[in-house]
């Protein structure tokens, strides 16, 4: 069952990294699966199922642990699995497949956009806003309030180790918004003045508890002792499928160094260890609502987005899979 070449260039792409970020990977992937699907010579409807798993198959191997990656096979591959046992002919079933690739993509582009403008409506003129590291999503909710012209001020986090809440406090200040930007350990201090904490999320699991750069769960604990709003602004190909399993999201260490340059780290005591992880877990019940391209819901639909959008249920097969 051939896989044709532009398919396996694009996932050599994705294991090489020369393709990288959750939306880019997510949309070559669709991409990938539309070109298998409009190449495939195929002659029946068995045969041309059989490739379309195969080049899932492939793509999903690439990076199996990323999100977006196996969140838009999914998408794609989950309405052509129910056309296919639904006995669709070749053609209906090609242009099934080619129809939800296109849709995947055109939606994850126009996500952004769609969140800013639905988020937006969430903010009030004359409110303080505090976020965390640097989120387009996040950012998108902040810019479309202004550009409506509520007047809103941001405090910018520093987002250590890698000063993420530098690009975010410059891009804001490009719009032309108020910034205000503060150490990591002075976020309580300011939650006083605060009215909204916005921020984005990495990965969303089952239950809504939201996996964010390090430090996002304090913020968020902050906020709920203050009785200050947390939204969480996020695609839903950032939703988290095998959360829905219990199977736990991992936290990456990072390297030492980031935290602790290589010199200095080499004259510490050897019985001291540097731990850097790169995110936290923010509980549920810290965050008021999530903010996604379908409208905003609280943490405890994301299982609704799980099913919906990725046909996912507790007992499961990869559309690919047999």
């Amino acid at each position: 069952m051939p896989v044709v070449k532009e398919v396996l260039k694009i996932a050599e792409d994705i294991r090489d990294m020369r393709i990288r970020g959750a939306g880019k990977i997510a949309r070559s992937a669709a991409y990938a699966l539309q070109l298998q699907a409009e190449k495939s010579e195929a002659k029946d409807v068995d045969a041309f199922w059989g490739e379309m798993k195969q080049a899932a198959r492939i793509l999903f191997n690439t990076r199996p642990t990323a999100v977006s990656l196996p969140n838009a096979l999914r998408y794609v591959m989950h309405r052509g699995k129910l056309a296919y046992e639904g006995g669709a002919d070749l053609e209906r079933l090609r242009f099934i497949i080619i129809t939800a690739s296109k849709e995947f993509i055109h939606n994850s582009e126009k996500a952004i956009e769609k969140i800013g403008e639905i988020g937006a409506k969430r903010i009030e003129d004359g409110d303080v806003i505090m976020t965390h590291c640097h989120s387009k999503v996040a950012i998108s909710v902040m810019k479309r309030a202004f550009e409506e012209g509520k007047d809103i001020k941001v405090i910018v986090t520093e987002t250590r180790p890698k000063w993420q809440g530098k690009i975010t406090a410059k891009e804001l200040a490009g719009y032309g918004i108020p910034v205000i930007y503060v150490v990591d350990s002075a976020a309580r201090h300011y939650m006083k003045m605060t009215d909204k904490v916005v921020m984005g999320a990495d990965s969303i699991t089952v239950n809504g508890a939201v996996i964010n750069k390090i430090g996002t769960a304090l913020i968020a604990l902050a906020a709920k002792e203050h009785r200050v709003w947390t939204m969480i602004a996020a695609e839903t190909y950032k939703f988290h499928p095998e959360t829905m399993l219990g199977q736990l999201v991992e936290i990456e260490m990072r390297d030492p160094h980031e935290v602790i340059p290589k010199e200095e780290l080499e004259t510490w005591p050897k019985n001291i260890e540097v731990w850097n992880p790169a995110f936290d877990v923010t509980p549920p019940e810290y965050i008021d609502v999530i903010i996604t391209e379908r409208g905003i819901i609280p943490p405890a639909a994301a299982i609704d987005i799980l099913r919906e959008e990725f046909g996912w249920a507790l007992k499961y097969t990869e559309p690919w899979e047999d």
